[in-house]
């Protein structure tokens, strides 16, 4: 999703990221994406998930609106459906998705929610080997469901499989996205629409939260990590690799996940839940490594 940034400085970043692997721009994009959320965990505490998925997502659509200038006078009715559809798909995965990493690990929550795109990728596929994958992934996710875990609170499990099908949706909006806009216009004003999303809940948590001026830059930290810039490496990183490269380095997010998880967070996971995430892995480099088109990037 390329950057409409005026087109001095947009040329002076282009000319910088050209400069760095294709490699290290998409694992890059995905270590900043998981850093965003687990920045995001401390909102928790003062605003709830609610409330952090209200604010990440007005941060990322001001800023957004401040550098792609998207509002137009008006949008043909397919481009507003499309971005309707679209807004809706983004800010319904952030809102389960922030939900579910408040009451299960960082990593379990990002394992499930990776059988969205996955279930994306296998549609209307008649090989026989998918069948294996869909089969490995199926068992690692029910490896991470199974009583008796890391633990966490059961309706975790549940925002993660909502957010899962969410991502799906996700990318079935990004794609027609990219259909009715030539540009960035559209993600922009997906964000805006997604930010009406956890509206009334974030409103509602955060009126029995203590509210200071501190939350705000942790705000535009945690958009900046997990909307802002991973967007923008994905799309340089792939102008320049084929898109089944890009989507096996995507599969790779369950993994940094965890151990990001376990590193900052203190969220360890038992031998069985590192299996499942190491099938779900599995499946998803079997997956995209033969597909055509690429997981859909962060949002």
């Amino acid at each position: 999703m390329s950057s409409a940034v005026r087109p001095g400085r947009d040329a002076v970043a282009s000319r910088a990221m050209r400069r760095v692997p294709a490699v290290v721009l998409v694992l890059a994009g995905i270590v900043l994406f998981q850093l965003g959320a687990v920045l995001a965990t401390h909102l928790f505490e003062r605003l709830g998930p609610a409330a952090a998925t209200l604010l990440r997502l007005a941060c990322a659509s001001a800023l957004m609106t401040a550098m792609w200038h998207p509002l137009p006078r008006r949008l043909a009715p397919r481009q507003l459906r499309v971005v309707l559809v679209f807004g809706a798909a983004l800010g319904t995965m952030n809102l389960c998705f922030y939900e579910a990493i408040d009451r299960i690990p960082l990593g379990t929550t990002v394992t499930i929610q990776f059988a969205g795109p996955l279930a994306v990728a296998v549609i209307g596929r008649r090989r026989a080997l998918d069948l294996v994958w869909v089969v490995l992934a199926a068992g690692g996710i029910l490896a991470l469901i199974a009583p008796g875990g890391a633990g966490g609170e059961p309706v975790g499990y549940m925002f993660a499989g909502l957010a899962a099908v969410a991502w799906a949706g996700y990318i079935v909006g990004s794609a027609r996205l990219g259909t009715v806009f030539e540009d960035t216009r559209g993600l922009a004003l997906g964000m805006i629409v997604a930010t009406a999303v956890p509206l009334v809940p974030g409103v509602v948590g955060a009126a029995g939260a203590e509210l200071t001026l501190a939350v705000i830059p942790l705000g535009i930290a945690v958009a900046l990590l997990s909307s802002v810039i991973p967007h923008t490496l994905d799309n340089e990183a792939l102008r320049r690799v084929p898109a089944n490269v890009f989507g096996v380095l995507m599969s790779l997010e369950p993994v940094i996940a965890t151990l990001l998880g376990w590193a900052l967070l203190g969220q360890r996971l038992s031998l069985r839940e590192w299996v499942g995430v190491a099938l779900v892995v599995t499946a998803a480099v079997g997956i995209m490594r033969y597909r055509s088109e690429p997981v859909a990037e962060h949002a």
